[in-house]
């Protein structure tokens, strides 16, 4: 291995401008988010986790890598396929994500909270890079409780309060988010409640609602 990747703290920031000119350390960062191991997997994914949102043209070439991962029995392998794609929609001059919007949103049908919630927090990336796919977005975060399998949909439904906030602005669903919104003020998750409530105010602060 010509990267140390095996340690607590690498320099993520460092290895990543070496990665952008360097095909070979990037290769290895694929071959490592892979790996077993905790420590090298979480490294490589911190290193190709900022690639994909500083320079996600670097990373747009392997797109099926990490399209793949969003099918793998491994749910950390997923976790990554869904931060790298979101962060690659920025870039999506072929529309890839278009094409595989049904398989991506499949993942929160699961009973799996860790990747749900990820869907949940990157679709407001996601939303931003494709403001045509905002109402097919919106509405599956709207209906939640309807796709959702697992136990903690009031948690997602916090998720997806602070992913509407990156949007709100620019949508022309407003006044679903915002009654969505009203209806987690009384969630029995304290986290949501409190999204809620502070949202609103933001959201009447600017003029919304």
């Amino acid at each position: 291995m010509s990267i140390d990747l095996d340690k607590e703290s690498i320099d993520v920031e460092e290895l990543s401008k070496k990665a952008i000119n360097d095909r070979e350390i990037l290769q290895e960062l694929l071959e490592n988010v892979l790996s077993k191991k905790d420590t090298i997997r979480f490294n490589a994914h911190e290193v190709l986790k900022l690639i994909s949102n500083e320079d996600p043209d670097v990373l747009y070439p392997h797109w099926m890598f990490f399209e793949e991962l969003l099918e793998s029995k491994n749910n950390y392998q997923k976790y990554i396929g869904i931060q790298i794609i979101s962060n690659l929609t920025k870039i999506d001059r072929e529309n890839r994500f278009d094409r595989i919007f049904e398989k991506f949103y499949k993942i929160l049908g699961g009973e799996k909270t860790m990747v749900a919630r990820q869907i949940v927090l990157c679709s407001g990336t996601i939303a931003l890079n494709k403001p045509q796919l905002q109402p097919e977005i919106t509405e599956k975060m709207l209906n939640i409780d309807k796709i959702h399998k697992g136990k903690q949909k009031d948690l997602l439904k916090g998720d997806a309060i602070e992913t509407f906030d990156k949007y709100i602005q620019e949508t022309e669903m407003q006044k679903e988010i915002i009654e969505f919104t009203r209806e987690q003020i009384n969630s029995s998750s304290p986290k949501t409640n409190k999204r809620a409530e502070e949202y609103l105010k933001k959201w009447t602060a600017c003029g919304l609602g």
